[in-house]
């Protein structure tokens, strides 16, 4: 059997964590990548196990690249800590591995979970992410700070897990609106060669919308598919007005230092 390595995103994440690394117990090799968290998230994956390494955070592809490098096996397992291993992908793994593997990189499908329902439509079931299990050697990530790419570095096709990891992206509303802006901030900086306006960020924004709850038919989700919607809205619009912001450099009319009028009692 081939050795594998399972690698996890943290930040300030102990409410999720032990449930992650629980999931992947067993890998030969649990890895938490961690950026400085203030809460018990690194003590708790220590606890259980896991080897807990810090990395600052210099975007989510630098943060992928050096997390993989910490890992000691020739096969990946990579996880965020909003999602879960299921049985049946842990099955479909060691199987794999059993034998000689038909692929060097998996795409695994995710199945979300979010305000008391599992998603069917809203472009997110089946949802894809890079590929989270590969050789160490046949992939790298690019250096985008959010929604970060892969480049394969094999000549071997991807290959597709049949089973699904779940995923859950959002405890509360409250995490769906701090996501959205951390990620919103972060995706700017694919927009630095870009001029866009206002009406830009709106137009983007409201396409999103349309995209997610019509087209991608979040609206068989109830509340939860229109919350999705709005939130894609938000984080476009917020994104294109970020960058509309940072070109224009506002800052507040000066003033004169006002000192008491002679004569003044």
């Amino acid at each position: 059997m081939q050795k594998i390595s399972a690698y996890i995103l943290a930040h300030n994440e102990a409410a999720k964590i032990a449930d992650a690394v629980s999931s992947v117990l067993w890998a030969d090799e649990i890895v938490v990548a961690d950026s400085g968290s203030s809460d018990r998230t690194a003590e708790i994956a220590q606890g259980l196990g896991a080897q807990v390494v810090q990395i600052p955070f210099h975007g989510f592809g630098d943060l992928r690249n050096r997390a993989v490098a910490e890992c000691r096996n020739e096969w990946i397992f990579s996880l965020d800590s909003d999602e879960r291993c299921t049985g049946e992908v842990r099955d479909e793994i060691l199987a794999i591995l059993s034998s000689t593997p038909a692929h060097d990189a998996y795409l695994v499908p995710r199945r979300n979970y979010m305000m008391g329902r599992w998603i069917k439509g809203s472009g997110w079931y089946p949802n894809f992410r890079q590929p989270q299990f590969f050789r160490k050697d046949a992939m790298r990530y690019d250096s985008d700070p959010v929604h970060e790419g892969f480049e394969l570095l094999t000549d071997r096709p991807l290959g597709q897990l049949q089973n699904a990891i779940w995923q859950f992206p959002f405890r509360n509303l409250e995490e769906v609106i701090r996501k959205m802006n951390r990620y919103s901030s972060l995706g700017v900086r694919k927009l630095s060669d870009k001029q866009v306006s206002m009406g830009s960020a709106l137009g983007h924004g409201i396409w999103s919308f349309i995209k997610h709850y019509l087209l991608k038919q979040g609206f068989r989700d109830g509340w939860a598919g229109f919350v999705i919607a709005f939130g894609n809205f938000e984080g476009t619009f917020y994104r294109y007005a970020k960058r509309y912001e940072e070109a224009q450099g506002w800052s507040p009319p000066p003033i004169a230092p006002l000192p008491r009028p002679p004569g003044a009692g």
